[in-house]
């Protein structure tokens, strides 16, 4: 007599080979999903730390180079796991394979979180990548590693969610690249990495408490430096919430999709 495999085996299985076919494929196009990210957050490093960063001095009592290495390393996590899951879920959408998985009886959450899970691993490797090349520059210690390592996966999360949204509504190839340009860069770019919201005039400080990138940002330089412009709680709950928000809205449009 056979033991036939359980339902929680069955998922595990398909969950475990979403995954690792998404590595798989972060890992055959290195060159365009790791090596990229790194010679950008290279330049910023080079450009704004140590060429402008001499001449601005301190920034909320740290050494201005110090300062940006925590907003620095979240932006490439943020930015490499939205852009895996869009530009992979889409690719399958494209080529049409992405409906044997809709009609197969691999349960919904099992399909976003194995894209998800592979997006993470992405943004969290580059994120890696470019924390090492932070320490040729300035010295990187990690007080909080707890802090610092939730705040990465769970910023990955979210932003890999949002997507995976993005890639179910985009209908061509350059829908997915309107809110990397239109939306996640100006976000990315006034949540606070090169300075503090302290700088900032009282309309433009209370803009930037409505952008979500500006609380993880600011979680995770607390994880480097023990410094943050906001309750660590507050960035917690937002986090979570945008993950409870996003999630339930992933899966609503994939049971859309399957009907």
């Amino acid at each position: 007599m056979t033991n036939t495999p359980s339902n929680t085996q069955r998922n595990l299985t398909a969950l475990s080979t979403i995954v690792r076919r998404e590595v798989r494929r972060i890992l055959r196009i290195w060159s365009q999903t790791l090596v990229p990210p790194a010679i950008t957050m290279g330049l910023y490093f080079l450009i704004f730390g140590k060429l402008i960063g001499t001449r601005v001095g301190q920034m909320d009592g740290f050494d201005y180079m110090h300062f940006i290495v925590p907003g620095l390393v979240m932006m490439s996590v943020i930015q490499n796991s939205y852009g895996n899951i869009s530009s992979s879920f889409f690719g399958a959408k494209f080529g049409r394979h992405v409906e044997e998985l809709l009609v197969s009886p691999m349960p919904n959450w099992v399909i976003l979180w194995g894209y998800v899970a592979g997006a993470v691993l992405r943004g969290v490797m580059v994120g890696a990548i470019v924390m090492v090349i932070a320490m040729y520059f300035t010295p990187v210690r990690l007080p909080y590693p707890l802090v610092t390592s939730s705040t990465a996966v769970l910023g990955a999360i979210i932003f890999s969610l949002a997507g995976f949204i993005n890639a179910t509504y985009a209908k061509k190839f350059d829908d997915i690249a309107i809110i990397p340009t239109f939306v996640l860069t100006p976000l990315s770019y006034l949540g606070g990495v090169f300075y503090s919201v302290k700088l900032l005039p009282g309309w433009a400080e209370a803009a930037t408490y409505a952008n979500p990138i500006f609380y993880m940002v600011n979680a995770f330089r607390y994880g480097l430096l023990g410094h943050s412009d906001v309750p660590l709680w507050k960035a917690y709950a937002l986090m979570l919430t945008f993950i409870a928000g996003l999630s339930a809205l992933s899966l609503w449009l994939l049971r859309r999709e399957i009907d």
